[in-house]
């Protein structure tokens, strides 16, 4: 060792000018408008979203601090996403300015100080490393550590519990009535009282990248009475199909109307509208990344047609007052029995409302649409806030009927584009759920410490029970549809 090397508070190297994980190399003069938070963020969801939230309102500038695989391993336990997964997760949060990996698991004076952080931002939880020791005594010693409310109703060791157990009770049979007290668990005045906090915590992560301004538009789909489900559509004769120019299915008609949430910032001037649409369980790389690419491929066709020259950005700004990018994305969420009619088992692992507020926070999309439709019927896309959009965008996903395609009348309207593969692709609820399972024995270890109790080898059968099960009822509605298709080509 180097005479002179400087060493934090438990006796660590303090990295130096061209060590630090990530730039600024130099110190960054400490200011109050420079805010620390950090953990493990593994796969982060809207509990991690909402502590960045309020500590981003606490400043101008966030910085995210992300522990290593290895330090998460030897104070907590396994983690489920890899250090360079999690850091796309949190990149991703409208309200991050930047992630830190490798980031001290006992939070060091020396590393916020170096990114120029006054203070750090935790939960009203007590966390400790494997000793035992509180991770944020030497910040809170010297007087630069704030409390945020943690979020309720959601953390990492939640979602292993529902995966594990194989648990449904977290799913939301009607979001509207949940929202308005009418529906869920405990008495009218509580299920009120939580509605209220659930319409509330909507319209907080419907905020811009200060979490102070309006920011995304939120919407909801009220489906006419009666059930879109089983969505079990009947295929036209080959004959009739040949008359109109193709072997085209009648998708099952999505019959209601959309209704504002909460105000956000519209499309302006020139923007071309798209929709995606999904599960989006366990929002995760697989899913940051087709949005991202969706970003990227509209930035790519506002290039090709001068978006990004100085002539037009000028009059953007000037008639405006600020430059903008050349895509709104309307993101559209479908409700849990949607998804659990087509993957079964307990899926999905967060219900509509966390799903929900996962998408919201992404810095990739512009509004959102809960309940949406699995079928986008040309009546539906006509009924979007704004038309019929430019384009709809659909990535790698094993999350599609077999009896027929939800995109068909897209694909007709000459608007659907299917996107390439992406080094994530295969990161998605199943994957999750697969991970967790192999190493079983290291997270009940996880949940055991937690004290979270009952996992064991019976839980794992009872899931491989209901994987079972759901491949068996896919095997049956396929077997009625090639019954229906006999019926129509005779």
């Amino acid at each position: 060792m180097a005479a002179g090397d400087a060493r934090d508070e438990l006796g660590n190297l303090i990295p130096r000018p061209g060590q630090w994980p990530v730039d600024p190399q130099e110190d960054v003069p400490v200011s109050d408008d420079r805010i620390w938070i950090d953990g493990c963020f593994d796969f982060s969801h809207h509990g991690h979203a909402g502590a960045c939230l309020q500590a981003r309102r606490l400043g101008t500038t966030l910085l995210v601090g992300i522990h290593s695989d290895a330090a998460i391993l030897e104070n907590k336990g396994p983690t489920v996403m890899t250090l360079r997964e999690r850091c796309a997760a949190v990149d991703a949060c409208r309200w991050t300015t930047q992630s830190i990996p490798d980031a001290p698991y006992v939070t060091s004076l020396p590393w916020i100080s170096h990114y120029g952080c006054k203070y750090v931002v935790h939960g009203d939880d007590i966390t400790s490393d494997a000793d035992g020791n509180d991770c944020y005594r030497f910040v809170k010693d010297a007087g630069r550590f704030k409390v945020v409310k943690r979020t309720p109703g959601i953390s990492t060791t939640d979602l292993v519990g529902r995966m594990l157990l194989c648990t449904k009770t977290h799913h939301i049979r009607n979001l509207e009535a949940v929202l308005d007290g009418e529906e869920g668990d405990g008495g009218e005045q509580e299920r009120r009282g939580k509605g209220v906090d659930m319409k509330e915590r909507i319209r907080e992560y419907a905020s811009d990248e200060s979490g102070l301004k309006p920011g995304p538009e939120v919407w909801v789909w009220k489906a006419d009475k009666g059930k879109q489900h089983p969505p079990m559509p009947r295929r036209r004769s080959s004959a009739s199909a040949a008359r109109n120019g193709g072997n085209l299915q009648k998708l099952p008609e999505a019959k209601g109307s959309i209704a504002k949430m909460v105000e956000g910032n519209p499309p302006r001037p020139d923007q071309r509208v798209v929709f995606v649409d999904g599960g989006w369980d366990l929002f995760s790389t697989g899913h940051i990344e087709f949005l991202k690419s969706v970003l990227k491929t509209e930035e790519e066709k506002g290039r090709k047609k001068g978006w990004y020259e100085d002539a037009a950005k000028e009059k953007r700004i000037k008639e405006t007052g600020e430059d903008y990018g050349p895509v709104f994305v309307i993101a559209g969420v479908h409700d849990d029995e949607t998804v659990n009619y087509w993957k079964g088992i307990n899926y999905p692992i967060m219900n509509i409302f966390e799903r929900g507020l996962c998408v919201l926070q992404c810095a990739y999309i512009h509004a959102l649409l809960f309940n949406s439709p699995l079928s986008l019927t040309t009546s539906f896309l006509k009924s979007l806030p704004y038309g019929i959009p430019a384009a709809i965008y659909h990535g790698p996903t094993t999350f599609m009927p077999t009896t027929y395609n939800p995109y068909d009348e897209a694909k007709q309207l000459g608007i659907y584009h299917e996107l390439p593969p992406h080094e994530y692709k295969h990161i998605n609820a199943g994957e999750i759920v697969d991970r967790i399972l192999k190493g079983r024995m290291m997270y009940e270890e996880r949940q055991r410490v937690k004290g979270v109790k009952g996992i064991g080898e019976e839980a794992v059968r009872k899931r491989e029970e209901m994987v079972r099960k759901a491949a068996d009822e896919q095997k049956e509605r396929e077997k009625k549809w090639r019954e229906i298709e006999r019926q129509y080509s005779a």
